[in-house]
This record gives C-alpha cells, sequence and structure tokens, in this order.
C-alpha cells in the first residue's frame, strides 16, 4: 500500500472505540454483516431499462450470501422476455455482490439487481422478521396455481373509453355493462389452470375452458348487466 508523503509524515494518533457493524435484521436474527456470508433474506425489487420501455420485478432469496433461487418477471418487451430467461440461468448460484458485478443482459434486469442488492445487505428483505426465512421455492408461491405471473392489462381511449384485457384472476374474455354503459363486470379465464387441464390432465380443450371461465362483478342480466362486449374486438 502506497501512501503518500504528506501521510507518511503525520504523527500516528491512536484509534479509539471501534463498535463494529450496526446489527441489521436478517431471517429473525439481529445480524451484524461484515462479510457477504453473513447476508440472509428473501425479496422483491423492481427495475426499469433506459427507455423506460419495460420493467423487471426480480425476486431473490439469498442464503449464506449466495442467490438460491430467483424469479425473473418482465413486462412491455419483447426482447426482455429473453433476458429473463438468460438472466433466471446466470443469477442462481453467484453472490449477490457477484450478481450486482454481472450483466444480466437486460438495463431492467440489471436494475432491479442493484435495487435488491441495497435491501438485502441494508436489512430491508421481506423475511427480515421472519424465523429462518422462507423456504427454497417460496418464490413460486408468488405465481399461484398454473404457475403464472399477475398481470394486469387495461386499455382505454377518452374517445371509446376502458378496456380490461388481462386482471389478477386471468385472461378478460367480455365486459358487462349497465344501461349506462358503465362496465359492472366482467368474464374471464385462468389461463394457467386450463393449461395444466389440457397438457397434464388430458381435460378437453372445450371442457377445460369451461371450468376455468368465472366472472366478477355485477356480470349477470340479474345484477343489472344489459350489455356483455369482447374488449379486444368490440
Amino acid at each position: 500500500m502506497q501512501y503518500s508523503r504528506e501521510v507518511t509524515e503525520m504523527v500516528c494518533v491512536k484509534k479509539g472505540p471501534n463498535h463494529g457493524a450496526a446489527p441489521i435484521p436478517e431471517e429473525g436474527k439481529w445480524v451484524q454483516s461484515k462479510e457477504i456470508k453473513d447476508i440472509n433474506g428473501l425479496t422483491h425489487g423492481i427495475g426499469w431499462c433506459a427507455p423506460q420501455q419495460g420493467a423487471c420485478k426480480l425476486t431473490l432469496n439469498v442464503k449464506d450470501g449466495i442467490i438460491r433461487e430467483a424469479l425473473v418477471e418482465t413486462l412491455g418487451c419483447s426482447g426482455m422476455t429473453h433476458s429473463a430467461a438468460m438472466a433466471a440461468e446466470i443469477l442462481t448460484g453467484k453472490t449477490i455482490l457477484e450478481a450486482l458485478n454481472t450483466d444480466l443482459v437486460c438495463d431492467a434486469i440489471n436494475t432491479a439487481m442493484r435495487e435488491l442488492f441495497l435491501q438485502i445487505v441494508y436489512g430491508r428483505t421481506q423475511s427480515a422478521f421472519s424465523d429462518d426465512g422462507l423456504p427454497i421455492g417460496a418464490g413460486l408461491e408468488d405465481l399461484g396455481k398454473g404457475l403464472r405471473s399477475q398481470i394486469g392489462t387495461m386499455y382505454a381511449t377518452e374517445a371509446k373509453g376502458v378496456r380490461y384485457l388481462e386482471m389478477a384472476e386471468g385472461y378478460v374474455t367480455r365486459l358487462a355493462l349497465d344501461k349506462d354503459n358503465e362496465v359492472i363486470g366482467y368474464e374471464f379465464v385462468k389461463l394457467g389452470v386450463m393449461m395444466e387441464m389440457i397438457t397434464k390432465k388430458g381435460v378437453a380443450p372445450a371442457e377445460a375452458l369451461e371450468k376455468c371461465t368465472g366472472h366478477y362483478g355485477r356480470f349477470t342480466e340479474a345484477d343489472g348487466a344489459v350489455k356483455y362486449i369482447n374488449p379486444r374486438k368490440e
């Protein structure tokens, strides 16, 4: 280590108290983290690309400083889906410091990794006060049945009003309108569950579609619906 002449000529003053790092909450414990291996926790974070065309929600489950589980969800950019595929392979098995300094293919995913790093090393994880944290596999619980991301897609114009296209319940097939042409309910298809029925259980597509179709709000005529429209066509 090199010192400048000014520092070399200084009088040595003894260091006083050394209290160490302030403890942070990690999986139900208070930890004085000094090295990457001291870090544990599961958390989520959001990232965005430079043109803000798309966004990424990243979920990481970190044990002993190493990423053991990763969930990468993207929105708004077709190329970002391929980036997510590569990033998911890259992330697991790396320390959070390695991952922070690794090209994760897409600006949005890199930004999400930065935001997560800050949460994790400052003890702001979702599992900060959960005894022993969350098991590997907890990330899948965010996806629910059929393992599909929860997507909300709405479109509206001043001239023609709103169109619900996809809700947490699923793909919206019809909107119910009342006598004033206001939306009072919608019909949806649970795509993830339907595809599991077709591909894994051998259910006929028409039957699976029927079983996975539901509605929300005042969708029936008895509840005030006087007209139904296809939000993608009408």
